[in-house]
């Protein structure tokens, strides 16, 4: 998980931070960033949307930190 730890990072966001945008226990939140433990889909969405990037980065599959349009709501 070293794409969603420096992305934290970067943003200046500590795991606490994180809690609040995610709603991800920071506890569970640690265990994932650091890889033992997995993310739910649900979850995994929700990172990307507090680090603005997509799921397909954060899950290794792009090496394009841009986020996909979002649709309106």
């Amino acid at each position: 998980m070293n794409r969603l730890k420096a992305l934290r990072k970067e943003k200046g966001y500590t795991q606490v931070k994180m809690q609040m945008l995610t709603g991800i226990d920071q506890s569970d939140y640690s265990k994932i960033e650091n890889g033992k433990r997995y993310f739910t889909l649900e979850q995994l969405k929700r990172i990307a949307v507090a680090l603005d990037t997509s799921m397909d980065y954060l899950s290794g599959l792009t090496d394009e930190r841009k986020p996909y349009p979002r649709r309106q709501s």
